[in-house]
């Protein structure tokens, strides 16, 4: 086995090696931020002990190596570009990251929907669809990168009604 070392107990049976989760925590750390229910769910996979993964995080915590806060951020600042308000809140909870700052990192991205919507429209098609079926296309396309109702609305009629000007 490449790159893994195997002990042998006095029995015979193969044990792996004890785990640093300390090391392993600031290896995943060192990658990218992590919300610390992302942290726990990989910790779990190497060590059974959930209060010493616990303690370990409220250590990381005061440590300022982990940070709710710093996980939001870069999951916000990575993901608003091409994904809506209700998309990106929806990678929040999945990330375990809930409650006042979830709400306040949506809330602030709400400023900027109609032009990032707009961008992303701009980007992905260029320019109005020629039929019904083809604005309905790029409609569901803003839809499900998680964009809202009334900003769809707002981007794709605007869109027609900017080359129908320019013409």
């Amino acid at each position: 086995m490449f790159g893994r070392r195997v002990r042998v107990a006095k029995d015979g049976a193969e044990q792996a090696p004890p785990v640093n989760l300390r090391a392993k925590a600031i290896a995943y750390l060192a990658r990218r931020e992590h919300s610390r229910a992302e942290l726990a769910a990989k910790l779990m996979r190497l060590s059974s002990d959930r209060t010493a993964i616990d303690t370990l995080l409220d250590v990381l915590t005061t440590e300022n190596f982990l940070s709710e806060r710093r996980a939001a951020q870069s999951i916000v600042r990575v993901r608003s570009a091409r994904l809506g308000s209700m998309r990106v809140a929806g990678e929040l909870r999945a990330r375990g990251i809930t409650g006042e700052l979830a709400a306040e990192m949506v809330r602030d991205l709400k400023g900027t929907e109609a032009e990032r919507a707009h961008a992303l429209w701009e980007r992905k098609f260029g320019e109005p669809a020629a039929d019904l079926s083809g604005r309905a296309r790029q409609m569901r396309f803003l839809q499900t990168r998680g964009f809202a109702l009334d900003v769809i609305r707002g981007v794709v009629p605007a869109a027609l009604r900017r080359a129908t000007e320019r013409d």
